[in-house]
């Protein structure tokens, strides 16, 4: 790709990326907290916010929020930042108030109180909701650099992709859709020079 069209790439990257955006590592990204990650962003403003969504924490809700001791429900790594802090996202507005709608199928947060009885009845299925331990934030420009040095692919969102449950599937799915040229780097290893 020459320097021209690698710059128009690039800018039309940065423009179609906004709350609802799923962030595609670069296959060789050595960032343990992101490697072969995808994040659903929720907030694109003054810097970015998101959730890692294909790697889970080694932690279930009953370990990690008292209200819920003997829930099995899993927990996401959401990213680096804050990993003392519990979030979540879900599909399910009529039953959990107040969240902020970032598409039109998936909501960020909401009454916590409501999510806590939801998962303490077993009404909510992995697929209805996601908790996530941390998120993933970037400062100001902070992403635009990433993206700039080819960090970071993007794509849109989907209910089916971001609460796939099958979560090896959900990092080639998203490369899926991008253009036709990106399919080869769903087989790429790990590591480039064992290639």
């Amino acid at each position: 790709m020459d320097i021209i069209n690698f710059m128009l790439f690039v800018f039309y990257i940065m423009e179609k990326i906004d709350a609802g955006t799923l962030l595609i590592a670069d296959p060789f990204l050595k960032d343990p907290n992101f490697a072969r990650s995808v994040i659903f962003l929720c907030d694109y403003k003054e810097g970015a916010f998101g959730f890692v969504t294909n790697r889970k924490s080694k932690y279930v809700a009953g370990k990690i929020i008292t209200e819920l001791e003997n829930c099995d429900h899993p927990v996401f790594y959401g990213g680096p930042v804050q990993q003392n802090t519990v979030h979540f996202i879900h599909c399910c507005p009529g039953l959990i108030t107040g969240g902020e709608k970032i598409t039109e199928e998936i909501y960020w947060g909401g009454e916590y109180d409501e999510m806590i009885a939801l998962l303490k009845r077993n009404t909510l299925t992995t697929q209805q909701i996601r908790l996530f331990l941390g998120y993933s934030g970037w400062s100001k420009e902070q992403l635009e650099n990433e993206i700039k040095e080819k960090t970071w692919l993007s794509t849109y969102s989907s209910q089916n992709l971001v609460f796939n449950q099958d979560i090896k599937k959900i990092w080639p799915e998203a490369i899926k859709q991008l253009d036709s040229k990106y399919q080869q780097i769903i087989n790429y290893p790990l590591d480039p020079q064992m290639n």
